[in-house]
């Protein structure tokens, strides 16, 4: 018997090392300065060729442009490893993303068709992104977009310096990690930095795993999101750090009308995600979900967060045919500013707007939205705007505590809303008194044991503790709230155009005759 078990692990040990493919034994070198493409697709390809095991990136430094990641291959970085993209973007290779669009430069990792795909280890992989942009210029708003800001041209201006950027983008390649039709995908353990735009997207994937990672975009680099869900089904994020220029993480689904030359896939809506255990940090939404050329997206469930120094906390946003629907967020802590500079939001913890996007198409719906246990501090309030052709349907707020504060850039950026990537230049960026919590049109609104506090807010554009517009079938239960202390005609809770109300506290509460 003793025999017996020494061959099989013989054997084990025998296989194991065999399946192992080390870069520098296909000729890559990690001086910092050599670039190592050809020989980091060597190994992989060869551990493709024979089925599938281990692809070992040693201490070192290897630049690399594009390299593509196939069928069974685990790309394992040891402590000390580093992948870091060339600063050249001839080594990156072309793509042509549709016809609508002008052909651009793949980033680092572009893996498309594979299965059983895997990134683990100690390492880094460094996307070398500061050398793709302008570190010392802002890009500024124009006065088109601001005219209709409570500052006008003014909105947003700094004295001096770049303020929060975001910095000026030169010529870049895009997404640092693609996974495009792909199933079964792990990212785990691995420290990832300075992508120069998106930093790791998954489009049309199912079975995504991500986690423990801690991935490091320069907060001041626009478009430099942290992870995108375009179009997938069963993802799980989990016990990751992500900080980010742009949003930290993503959800949306592909245009029904989306097309990749020579592709024939049917583009689906995303769905079955859960986030969960994440630092999250963005100079925009800590979590967006939805946008434009929206298919539909649900059962998305995010818990044990924080979201911190972020534009914005949660962000849902339907621009278009697609509906968002089945989302829960529990026990999660939010804390957002204002920012100077190019940025969307204006300090909401939580947004969810579903305004017209597109021509010609049928606006989709949001509904079945349940936030609970969350403690959110921030330099504005809740927003909740739907509208006539777009009613938010079946929300929840329960055990909710809100807390507003002043910001010290109120005089450039404060009172407005920004909804931006909606139609009309007056419909989407413009100076409004804000609520604490502000909803219009929507229907089946619950909130019980909601707080609200301002701490010693001044601003003038600060006025009611809730306020509605146009909402059908609304519950209030416990709700402890004050208006503004810097208004003093203002309400506790302010009603307009509000049926089917049901409250336990008609104290300090307005309500307009409905029209």
């Amino acid at each position: 018997m003793k025999y017996r078990i020494t061959v099989i692990v013989a054997l084990v040990v025998s296989i194991s090392a065999s399946a192992q493919y080390d870069i520098l034994k296909y000729g890559a070198i990690g001086d910092g300065k050599t670039i190592n493409t050809k020989s980091v697709q060597a190994a992989i390809d060869a551990c493709t060729a024979a089925n599938g095991g281990t692809v070992i990136v040693p201490t070192g430094v290897f630049i690399i442009g594009t390299i593509h990641l196939k069928n069974n291959v685990h790309l394992f970085l040891e402590k000390g490893g580093v992948l870091r993209g060339s600063t050249n973007l001839d080594d990156y290779e072309i793509h042509i993303p549709d016809k609508q669009y002008s052909p651009v430069h793949k980033g680092m990792l572009f893996t498309e068709d594979a299965e059983n795909v895997t990134i683990s280890g100690e390492g880094q992989i460094d996307g070398n992104g500061d050398h793709f942009f302008k570190l010392d210029s802002a890009k500024k708003i124009d006065s088109k977009t601001s005219r209709f800001t409570r500052q006008k041209d003014n909105y947003r201006k700094v004295s001096s310096g770049i303020g929060d950027g975001p910095v000026v983008p030169l010529d870049r390649p895009y997404q640092m990690f693609v996974f495009s039709n792909c199933k079964r995908v792990t990212v785990r353990d691995i420290f990832i930095t300075k992508s120069p735009f998106w930093c790791m997207h998954f489009a049309d994937c199912d079975a995504v795993n991500v986690s423990g990672i801690r991935l490091w975009n320069n907060l001041l680099a626009p478009n430099a999101d942290g992870i995108d869900i375009t179009s997938c089904t069963n993802v799980t994020l989990n016990n990751c750090d992500i900080r980010a220029g742009d949003d930290a993480i993503v959800v949306t689904g592909y245009d029904h009308h989306f097309e990749i030359p020579g592709y024939k896939r049917l583009r689906h809506p995303s769905g079955n995600i859960v986030v969960t255990n994440c630092n999250l940090q963005s100079y925009s939404s800590g979590i967006r979900i939805g946008f434009l050329d929206q298919n539909s997206v649900s059962n998305i469930h995010v818990s044990n967060c924080n979201i911190t120094n972020s534009t914005r906390g949660i962000g849902i946003f339907l621009r278009d045919e697609g509906s968002l629907d089945n989302m829960t967020f529990d026990n999660i802590s939010i804390e957002t500013v204002l920012h100077t500079g190019d940025w969307w939001g204006n300090g909401e913890p939580i947004h969810i707007s579903a305004i017209r996007g597109n021509e010609k198409v049928k606006l989709g719906k949001i509904s079945h939205v349940q936030f609970s246990n969350i403690i959110a501090k921030g330099e504005n309030g809740i927003l909740v705007y739907g509208t006539p052709e777009s009613v938010i349907e079946n929300l929840s707020f329960d055990h909710v505590s809100v807390t507003i504060t002043d910001s010290k850039l109120n005089g450039v950026a404060g009172g407005n809303v920004d909804l931006r990537g909606g139609m009309g230049d007056s419909a989407v960026l413009f100076a409004r008194d804000l609520p604490g919590i502000l909803i219009q049109y929507a229907k089946g609104v619950t909130i019980t044991n909601v707080s609200l506090d301002w701490s010693n807010t001044k601003a003038p554009f600060f006025t009611h503790g809730l306020e509605t517009d146009h909402v059908d079938g609304l519950y209030i239960r416990n709700f402890t709230g004050a208006p503004s202390p810097a208004n003093r005609i203002a309400y506790k809770i302010y009603l307009a155009n509000t049926t089917g109300l049901i409250t336990d506290d008609t104290k300090g509460l307005m309500q307009k005759k409905t029209k």
